[in-house]
């Protein structure tokens, strides 16, 4: 029986400023990528998501990004390797802290935003990140998307990797995502952002933005929580899973 995690990006509120909807989105997923203060987040805002995930039973990941709060981490930003390095050290140590301090083991780290973009066709990017998480814990998880320099980078220095899809993102035909710029690059119509994930964990194959069909490999997906929609649609994803004979489990049992 083929098994899928469910992750979503969790912690991006700060201060006064609430983003997600954390408690409502838990209860569906299997993993969490939380926002480690660069692009989101506060110190207060990680302890409590990471307290969150623990009750409900979600492994907890990284996820970090640049230095850009008002950009939401969004902006490309050009930095050395030993930057980004120490950048991505800097980030899942905090996380990694919290997860302790909480019982917890930090299960993956996924770069956020621009980073995890860059960095997907940059080989100079991908190798500086995977040697900053291998510096942390060699036995964490990179979570990066599928076919992309990230997942090449971390198989080439040892680590254990998780290839990503996007529930809601168009793809064009490299099978990088489509740029939140362009027209279409958000898919908003819930029966096909379903059908799409249900070919992409069963069939391994996705529609481009151009029509047409390219392969994936798919060992998480995925899901928004910032969105009006985000409960619906995680129950609407994982009912779909499940009905087609997936097996939703966390990204540690899966990844390779």
């Amino acid at each position: 029986m083929a098994k899928i995690d469910l992750n979503c990006d969790m912690g991006e509120s700060f201060g006064n400023y609430t983003c997600g909807l954390d408690k409502d989105v838990v209860p569906h997923i299997s993993s969490a990528n939380v926002a480690c203060g660069f692009h989101a987040s506060d110190p207060l805002v990680m302890e409590k998501t990471v307290v969150l995930c623990q009750k409900a039973g979600v492994r907890v990941g990284a996820h970090p990004g640049f230095p850009d709060l008002v950009g939401f981490g969004r902006r490309q930003m050009q930095v050395s390797p030993d930057e980004l390095r120490t950048m991505i050290i800097y980030q899942v140590g905090a996380l990694k802290a919290f997860c302790e301090a909480a019982g917890l083991k930090l299960q993956h780290v996924k770069p956020h935003g621009a980073m995890y973009n860059m960095a997907g066709k940059d080989e100079v990017m991908a190798r500086a990140i995977c040697e900053g998480v291998r510096a942390v814990d060699p036995s964490l998880i990179l979570l990066g998307l599928s076919g992309s320099k990230l997942i090449e980078a971390a198989r080439a220095i040892g680590l254990r990797a998780a290839r990503e899809v996007f529930a809601d993102r168009a793809y064009e035909e490299d099978g990088s995502l489509v740029a939140r710029t362009k027209p279409g690059a958000m898919i908003t119509d819930e029966d096909e952002a379903i059908a799409r994930v249900v070919s992409m964990v069963t069939q391994h194959k996705v529609k481009a933005v151009t029509g047409r069909e390219i392969p994936v490999e798919a060992d998480s997906i995925c899901l928004h929580g910032d969105s009006p929609k985000a409960v619906l649609f995680a129950e609407k994803i994982s009912a779909a899973l499940k009905a087609a004979g997936v097996t939703i489990a966390p990204m540690a049992d899966i990844a390779g």
